[in-house]
């Protein structure tokens, strides 16, 4: 279960992230209410993933998930660079998230 609450937890960061960018500096109510809101679920998530995971493996799959999915919208959202380069390092990201979970034995 604790790999479940990580996994959305991850989602939640991509939320908030990805939310950020639509508030304006937190001068736009509704953006910014829906940022707050995605921040708390993905940090009690976190926190909840935490009872029985480690904390490096678990902080580092967290922003993993978080970086890999907010730099993949901000492709598809905001039109950012999707060089070969760029979207190599994403995939170096996505190994070592795989790998910290293989290797994890919980």
């Amino acid at each position: 279960m604790s790999w479940v609450a990580l996994f959305f937890a991850g989602l939640f960061e991509i939320g908030w992230a990805i939310g950020l960018k639509y508030t304006d500096g937190f001068t736009k109510l509704m953006p910014s209410l829906a940022t707050l809101v995605a921040m708390t679920v993905s940090i009690v998530l976190l926190a909840l993933a935490l009872k029985t995971l480690p904390l490096g493996t678990a902080y580092a799959i967290w922003t993993g998930i978080g970086t890999v999915g907010t730099a993949l919208l901000g492709i598809v959202l905001f039109g950012e660079p999707s060089d070969a380069l760029r979207l190599g390092c994403i995939g170096l990201i996505v190994a070592g998230i795989v790998g910290l979970k293989l290797l994890s034995s919980h």
